[in-house]
Formats: C-alpha cells, structure tokens, sequence
C-alpha cells in the first residue's frame, strides 16, 4: 500500500511541477517611407473668352487644348492658356488625386460677376518616384457675361495621398 502512495505522491508532485508558461522570441520590422508631397509649378487659366448673348462653356483639357461651346475663343489673340500643374513626389508608393467639385472666379472690378469652373480632370504623366500632373476643367459663363478679369487668390486646394 505504501508503494501505491508514494506513486500517487509522485504522480501528483509530477503534474504539480508542470510547465504553466511559454514564451516565443518575436522578431519586429518597420518600413519608414517619405512623405508625399506636392508642388505646384503652374496655375491654371483659360485665356480670352469672346462672350455672347447666351451661356457657354470653355473646356480646357489637361494636354491644354481647349473648345468652346455658346462662346468663342479667339485664336488671333489666345492670351494666357495653361492647364494646372504641379509635380508630385511619392516614391514608389500609389496615389489619390482630390479636386474640388468646383471653384468660383470673380471679376476683380465688379465682385457680384463670377464664373464657375467645375468638371476638373487630371492627366498624370507617370514617372517612377515623381508624377508631373496636369490639371484642366470647364469654365461657365452666363449670357453677356460682364468683361473683365475673373480670379480668386485663394487658390483651389489639389490634395494627393496614399492609397
């Protein structure tokens, strides 16, 4: 019977003494990138727009063509015609391009007179770590829009982040 006691004793001491913890070595890793950035190197304008007895629209196309509709352009004497651009630094990494719905212009001899530009596009001219972008977008102008020149030194934000 003593035999059979000690065993049991045993036995018990034996579980009593069993492995209640474990730990692992885990290894830990992080891949710091640069920040993106964007600079804008040109702002964007329409040019001279002849206005007429109807609404219109001026279309100016990231490549910096432009087409007229209700309106006319003049060819002879253009002005300044430039889409937007700015240049976007993002290492290899993919991006979002956030355009504003639409922007308002005012007149800067009469305030109450303002054009609307909306229906922004973007071309991005791929390269590895930097991206030119191009900015265009539609002008609308009221019949017998009122003369003058349309700005706004606020700006429209272009905002770019990693997807």
């Amino acid at each position: 019977m003593r035999k059979y006691i000690f065993i049991l004793l045993s036995l018990i001491g034996f579980s009593a003494s069993a492995q209640n913890s474990a730990s692992a070595s885990v290894n830990s890793r992080a891949t710091v990138i640069d920040p993106i950035q964007i600079d804008k190197t040109v702002d964007l304008d329409f040019g001279n727009i002849i206005s007429a007895y109807n609404p219109g629209q001026v279309i100016l196309s990231p490549d910096g063509s432009r087409v007229a509709y209700g309106v006319q352009i003049s060819n002879t004497i253009p002005g300044t015609v430039n889409p937007a651009e700015a240049i976007v630094t993002h290492g290899n990494n993919n991006y979002a391009i956030t355009l504003p719905e639409q922007f308002t212009l005012y007149n800067q001899e009469n305030p109450n007179q303002v054009l609307i530009i909306d229906q922004f596009t973007v071309l991005p001219q791929e390269g590895n770590v930097i991206d030119i972008i191009k900015i265009g977008g539609t002008l609308n102008l009221e019949a017998n829009q009122t003369s003058g020149f349309y700005t706004n030194s606020s700006g429209f934000n272009v905002t770019v982040s990693y997807n």
